[in-house]
């Protein structure tokens, strides 16, 4: 038989492939470094970890987005010499002005056409003599901003966990405005969820120290400014204590131009603290503050809680800044993680929560295999009983069919979840499939008087397109699954895929093999099917 010796090599180095690729998952401890390190992943559902569907804020995204350019319409009107009395944000996308000359409207209508192309003239009118001018965003960029956001709130959630240290992490958006993150093998849930909701908006702020706090507190804040709050603790009752700062509302700069943070411990307190560095436009910036404002005040910032309002001593142009707050050692390390990994645009919201643990992720495994290995075993000797020798045969492609679909979950590094082992579990009952149509039509072969050798390659040849066409209607719809579902549908959807591959080597390329290798050089003269 031609090409029968060349079939044979190309099966052995297959299932040669697909032993290397299932070593490091089963014997994790081998020191052999030419095999490679992918090993099967465990989906939520076996290893354990925790499930979060989180809801970006994308409204709190437009109303920065609105801050951002009253602040810079201020800035202009300061510039272009326009006396105002007032520039605020309305609502959720909106600036009002009040403008105390009328002359200076069709001014600020020019600027605004000219340098604000976002913002639409919703009209102006006159009250108490003052000019007072609306304006709005445009809804093209709202949209816009809030579908920046969610993409942006995906790409951080993304960095921080990567920088968290989790393996084979879900995280994907979910609708208009959710995040869907599932995190397997996680042992520490409330610190991850810590990780990923915090905002981690970081700004420097001066404080106002020629006006007095406690008035400020009674409601008569002045102009520009606002009140935060900062915990100090006690050092003799160990009480932490909310401590009321008075800040200039004004952002002098912030930790979008950071470029790293790091955990340094202070030699005199022997505390944690983090340091960070400003890339070369934010070390321009800060060198410009600190300079500017020498013996004044700078508050460090995070989330609206002041950390430390530290005095500027002299100028610093190196860039670098340190926070400091009493940190544990681990709070100070996932502060450094957030401000690496940036800054959310918005804040997140926890929708659903749920919290898988490892004994029921390990209950799931067992009872999962225990069923795949009964439906084994099962179909094994059926197949054994059923059709003799030929049954034998199917028996041994099927067990070369599940090594190949383990060998593909890890050589992909794919994760295999609940529905997955039930995939593997309906791999086992189509794996057969193909054997039971060719051997049926082997045994019609022989009722009509055929040799072995001719049964066996009409049967072939007869059940090929069967075969082909009912698998691959199947990896179709797995693969439609495989784009189209969520988490558990995905990996139903892999393992099937992998098994129909599999199946088509096995149960067609493989099985005629053998037969060929019986008939042709062992020459066997009647066929046990």
């Amino acid at each position: 038989m031609k090409g029968l010796k060349w079939r044979w090599l190309i099966i052995l180095a297959v299932l040669i492939w697909a032993v290397i690729y299932l070593l490091p998952t089963f014997v994790p401890n081998l020191p052999l470094g030419f095999l490679p390190k992918n090993k099967i992943q465990l989906g939520l559902d076996l290893k354990g970890g925790i499930h979060l569907v989180l809801e970006v804020e994308t409204n709190e995204a437009v109303k920065t987005t609105t801050d951002s350019l009253a602040e810079e319409i201020e800035t202009t009107l300061k510039k272009e010499k326009i006396p105002y009395l007032e520039v605020k944000r309305v609502g959720e996308d909106g600036i009002a002005l009040k403008l105390i000359r009328a002359e200076d409207v069709e001014q600020l209508k020019e600027l605004i056409k000219k340098e604000y192309p976002d913002l639409i003239w919703k009209g102006e009118k006159v009250e108490d003599r003052l000019h007072l001018v609306s304006l709005k965003l445009k809804p093209e960029r709202v949209t816009q901003i809030k579908k920046m956001a969610v993409s942006q709130a995906l790409e951080t959630i993304r960095n921080r966990i990567d920088q968290f240290g989790v393996a084979e992490p879900d995280i994907r958006q979910v609708g208009e405005d959710r995040i869907l993150v599932q995190l397997p093998g996680i042992k520490d849930p409330q610190r991850a969820i810590n990780i990923i909701g915090k905002t981690a908006r970081l700004e420097f702020k001066l404080v106002d120290d020629e006006h007095s706090v406690q008035e400020a507190l009674t409601g008569k804040i002045p102009p520009g400014d606002e009140i935060l709050y900062g915990i100090t603790e006690d050092p003799v009752t160990h009480r932490q204590v909310k401590v009321p700062y008075l800040l200039k509302k004004r952002t002098l700069l912030t930790g979008e131009y950071i470029i790293d943070a790091r955990v340094l411990i202070d030699p005199q307190f022997n505390e944690p603290y983090v340091a960070i560095t400003f890339n070369k436009q934010g070390a321009k910036i800060f060198a410009r503050v600190t300079e500017q404002n020498v013996g004044k005040r700078l508050a460090i910032i995070l989330d609206n809680k002041v950390h430390s309002a530290p005095v500027i001593r002299e100028k610093i142009p190196n860039g670098q800044a340190r926070i400091t707050g009493n940190f544990t050692l681990e709070e100070a390390k996932d502060l450094a993680v957030v401000l690496r990994a940036g800054a959310l645009p918005a804040p997140v919201k926890i929708l659903e929560e749920r919290t898988v643990g490892p004994s029921l992720g390990h209950d799931s495994i067992q009872k999962g295999v225990r069923a795949s290995v009964i439906a084994g075993i099962i179909v094994l000797i059926f197949m054994a009983v059923y059709y003799g020798l030929s049954g034998v045969v199917a028996d041994v492609a099927l067990l070369a069919n599940l090594l190949l679909l383990l060998a593909g979950l890890a050589m992909f590094q794919a994760t295999l979840t609940l529905p997955g082992i039930a995939g593997i579990a309906l791999t086992i009952g189509m794996g057969v499939d193909a054997n039971v149509l060719i051997f049926e039509r082997i045994r019609e072969e022989l009722r009509l008087g055929r040799t072995p050798r001719a049964a066996v390659e009409a049967g072939y040849s007869k059940a090929f397109w069967t075969i082909f066409d009912a698998n691959t209607t199947t990896l179709i719809t797995a693969i439609i699954l495989f784009q189209f579902g969520t988490g558990p549908v995905k990996g139903f959807a892999v393992t099937l895929s992998l098994g129909i591959l599999a199946n088509m080597f096995t149960a067609v390329f493989m099985c005629k093999a053998i037969f060929d290798y019986l008939l042709y050089r062992v020459e066997i003269k009647k066929l046990s099917i």
